[in-house]
């Protein structure tokens, strides 16, 4: 077994207790054996499937031939198509969902340990996170109709799905999408499938927008429906949800024959994530006329799509799959982050380098040591694993929360809600950004040779250095955290996080060895409250929002020490259940635990005082000074 999933083991069952689960009446057919078995498949799949390949779809990179009829086909390599089709079978598709469509109704908490797996083994493979939140969305949003003709497709593997947000001049800022939808004729309203439309427009980075992995892809679009002036609604609320899919179906689920007007316009090719189709797709541009009745300009043109819920709620909608992206950007992030640290801490075990110094200074003529054995080559191993393992600890720990929202109690659901709201900014960008810098320190660690190609490290650096903006930039998250989500209900959900961080401190301060990490948290929680306080104090959004950012960083290490302050109270010879615990788990929880609040807590002073005093020293920066 990998020592990736001895930790994994430790954070699932001795520190989250994932048996409980069993429980509950959803999950009462599971055992510890069924999560195992889980694990041990979803392992073996990215040990064989996956890991082996990831230079590879690096190197051989998605690319496009042209068709007889003008329009683009993308190519990849073998490797993936084989590796997407033992996903599918794996049934890790639809492993949350009920038993009657055929999934398994697994809890969140271990679907998301598994898929763990292959972030670590490769991760712009891909494993179905954009097709399963796709799904999910219409399972909660579309109609019966649509659940059974698209998401079963999806969660089967026979289909996949997109999310379809950005276009070229609107970036992260959805209200200025220019993209249309038309109703389709007189009957628009009464098509099986939902209110039919026809969309024309152009979406750009779009992951998995185009790919013969599947035989039909179900892009989710947002558009704007025009009002009755002809002009689209201004600002968010005039934007819909529309299902499209590249090939057209009847009311059956069944292929038609036919090609919906969607049109790959190029391949966008980044610094990583290379494995992964990231495209321009143009819609309704007349490339494959559909009919020559009731499109919107009477030759066919527009793209067919289908209304997801209300009009006008696009967006609410769409959150819905955003929300679970983002959690799944944090889990990719993280394990990244954890891949960099595991070669990393292989190479330093097995690179000779260096004497050790004594009184006398170093002895040439003694054997040379291994990096591992001097003091920052540890600092910077332990800075990774403090990163990395706690970011998991935090991911599994908003997976536990999911299933508390699914199948609690309604007050326990209702709290894993409001602390999901607060906590999924910090999951989806600590971990870009403080796991970038485990990457980083993973190429220091193998020296001039992290910068070749024949190691792995600098690959997982570029492909890292996408989730940086992946879902949501950390500004837009960080304007989300503290211009939203810590002072809606109330505030509610930051005072339900701060009594869970105020229990965990209770535990610690009575162990001696953690009295002094606890008042620290304690000390840490107060500042995050004050600050909070500070920015809003004159209610202006400009100066409160100004350092949202340190904000975000500030909130975001104060959450992970309380990670890794509660795993310390966990492996402590004294806690009831701690007998299962190997020495050396627990020395690693305690160093981690101490050099996250020695080297990194710290942080946090210089970034609420900006917070706090509305500091407008970047916003009032003059843009000719520059």
């Amino acid at each position: 077994m990998s020592s990736y999933r001895n930790t994994l083991d430790f954070l699932l069952h001795d520190w989250l207790h994932a048996e409980t689960l069993t429980q509950r009446q959803r999950y009462a057919e599971h055992s510890r054996e069924t999560f195992d078995a889980v694990l041990d498949t979803c392992e073996r799949i990215a040990r064989e499937k996956y890991a082996p390949f990831n230079r590879l779809i690096d190197t051989d990179e998605p690319r496009t031939v042209t068709e007889p009829d003008g329009s683009l086909r993308v190519v990849l390599p073998q490797a993936t198509h084989e590796a997407h089709r033992a996903y599918a079978e794996s049934g890790m598709l639809s492993a949350a969902q009920d038993h009657d469509i055929g999934g398994m109704q697994l809890p969140y908490l271990v679907e998301a340990a598994a898929n763990s797996f292959f972030g670590m083994a490769s991760i712009s493979m891909g494993s179905g996170l954009l097709t399963v939140g796709n799904a999910n969305l219409l399972m909660v949003h579309g109609t019966e109709k649509q659940k059974q003709v698209f998401a079963l497709k999806e969660f089967s593997g026979q289909w996949s799905g997109t999310m379809c947000l950005s276009e070229p001049q609107a970036g992260s800022s959805l209200s200025d999408i220019a993209t249309k939808a038309i109703p389709d004729g007189a009957d628009f309203a009464q098509d099986p499938l939902g209110p039919r439309y026809r969309l024309r427009g152009n979406k750009m980075w779009i992951s998995a927008g185009e790919h013969e992995l599947t035989e039909n892809i179900v892009h989710l679009v947002l558009a704007k429906i025009p009002g009755p002036d002809g002009k689209p609604v201004p600002g968010v609320k005039g934007i819909s949800l529309f299902i499209v899919p590249k090939k057209l179906v009847n009311a059956e689920g069944e292929l038609t024959g036919e090609r919906n007007d969607v049109a790959l316009a190029g391949l966008n090719h980044k610094c990583g994530w290379r494995g992964t189709t990231n495209t321009l797709l143009n819609f309704g541009e007349g490339k494959f006329p559909v009919g020559q009745a009731g499109g919107y300009d009477g030759n066919g043109a527009g793209a067919v799509g289908y209304l997801v819920g209300q009009a006008g709620e696009g967006l609410r909608c769409m959150f819905h799959m955003m929300n679970e992206a983002r959690i799944g950007i944090g889990m990719a992030a993280t394990m990244l982050g954890m891949a960099g640290y595991h070669a990393a801490l292989d190479y330093a075990k097995n690179r000779p380098q260096g004497r050790p110094i004594t009184g006398a200074g170093k002895d040439a003529s003694q054997p040379q040591i291994r990096i591992i054995e001097h003091a920052d080559v540890k600092r910077m191993l332990l800075a990774q694993k403090s990163y990395c393992e706690g970011s998991l600890a935090l991911l599994l720990y908003c997976a536990r929360l999911v299933d508390e929202q699914r199948t609690g109690t309604p007050e326990a659901a209702d709290e894993a809600r409001l602390l999901l709201e607060v906590l999924t900014p910090i999951a989806k960008s600590w971990p870009s950004e403080w796991c970038l810098e485990a990457n980083s320190l993973a190429i220091q660690v193998h020296g001039g040779y992290g910068y070749t190609r024949d190691f792995p490290v600098e690959q997982y650096w570029r492909d890292q250095r996408l989730n940086m903006i992946h879902e949501g930039t950390h500004g837009v998250q960080a304007l989300d955290l503290l211009g939203r989500k810590v002072r809606m209900e109330g505030g509610r959900g930051l005072s339900l996080l701060a009594a869970r961080m105020n229990a965990t401190i209770e535990r610690a301060i009575q162990q001696p060895e953690l009295a002094e990490h606890a008042n620290a948290l304690a000390q840490a929680l107060q500042q995050v409250g004050a600050a909070t306080k500070a920015a809003w104090a004159t209610e202006n959004p400009t100066e409160a929002l100004a350092n949202a950012v340190p904000y975000l960083q500030a909130f975001g290490h104060v959450v992970l020490a309380w990670m890794w302050l509660d795993l310390a109270c966990r492996v402590l010879p004294d806690d009831t259940t701690a007998a299962a615990i190997t020495p050396e788990r627990r020395a690693g929880v305690l160093h981690a635990t101490r050099y996250f609040f020695h080297y990194e807590l710290t942080k946090i002073k210089p970034w609420l005082q900006v917070v706090a005093a509305r500091d407008l020293t970047c916003a009032t920066m003059p843009e000719a000074a520059f």
